[in-house]
């Protein structure tokens, strides 16, 4: 572990994904402390006001501080992100360990319908699930999950089948050790790395899509200050008041990279194909 922090510190690149972030996490969990307003606290006389002292990124067409929003939308953006990765990675997770260790007609049922699911675009795949249960954050975060599920499926299958063929693992066998334990002590830890960067990557698909959903009107519902929902509302008035939409625009791109730079760092760090 003190190596792994090591390389880390010394990846300047992951660096600065890692620092975004921990700002991120930072900004949704001390949101109340950090915001200056209530995300719904409206300033009647200070409509679509410009950035200032004291609205730093300016107001919308509520008079609600965007900068409070924004804060506060670093919560839905994590909460989703988080919750709907963890279902995809958990249900990812146990089918691919049931279809690479077992194979067969089990492993056959399972990537079919994994297939079938890939065979939609991730967008499209999402707006049909909320369709089918209807708009709302728990919806959302249920929709995000299932179009993930796939991409862990085929990922930790593909690493079951290439650890599965290990030695230790056939002395396992060969001295009678369940199959359920050799999943559990020998093959589930030995597949985590790329699991792990693969979450980490996720949760920046996953605010993406939620951001999208959202500014269709088919994920997270006004007032709830969700960065997509604050893009939709500033539609209309991206002539008027620029920063309604370029704020929100820039957490979401900010928030994005920084994962997506720390999932890069991670996976060069752990996927010793790529150790020099």
């Amino acid at each position: 572990m003190t190596e792994f922090i090591q390389k880390l510190r010394e990846d300047k690149v992951g660096l600065i994904g890692l620092i975004g972030v921990l700002i991120v996490i930072v900004l949704a969990l001390l949101a109340p402390l950090i915001a200056p307003y209530a995300p719904d606290e409206m300033h009647t006389e200070q409509v679509m006001h410009s950035p200032s002292s004291e609205f730093l990124f300016g107001t919308d067409e509520f008079g609600r501080d965007i900068f409070s929003r924004i804060v506060y939308g670093a919560q839905v953006s994590l909460q989703v992100g988080l919750i709907a990765v963890g279902i995809g990675a958990t249900f990812g997770l146990i089918f691919g360990l049931l279809a690479g260790f077992y194979q067969g007609k089990l492993d056959s049922i399972i990537m079919r319908i994994m297939d079938i699911f890939f065979a939609f675009p991730d967008i499209l795949l999402a707006l049909t699930i909320i369709a089918v249960l209807g708009p709302s954050l728990t919806n959302t975060m249920v929709a995000i999950g299932i179009v993930f599920t796939p991409v862990f499926t085929r990922l930790i299958r593909s690493a079951v089948l290439t650890v599965k063929e290990n030695e230790y693992i056939l002395n396992a066998k060969a001295v009678g050790v369940s199959n359920i334990k050799i999943i559990l002590k020998h093959i589930t830890p030995n597949v985590m790395a790329p699991f792990i960067v693969q979450i980490t990557l996720a949760l920046s698909g996953a605010i993406l899509t939620e951001a999208a959903l959202s500014f269709l009107g088919l994920g997270v519902q006004p007032p709830n200050p969700s960065w997509g929902v604050m893009l939709n509302e500033s539609r209309a008035y991206m002539e008027f008041a620029p920063w309604m939409t370029i704020f929100p625009v820039a957490a979401i791109i900010i928030t994005i990279f920084c994962f997506n730079l720390l999932g890069d760092s991670l996976r060069d760090l752990l996927d010793p194909k790529l150790r020099q």
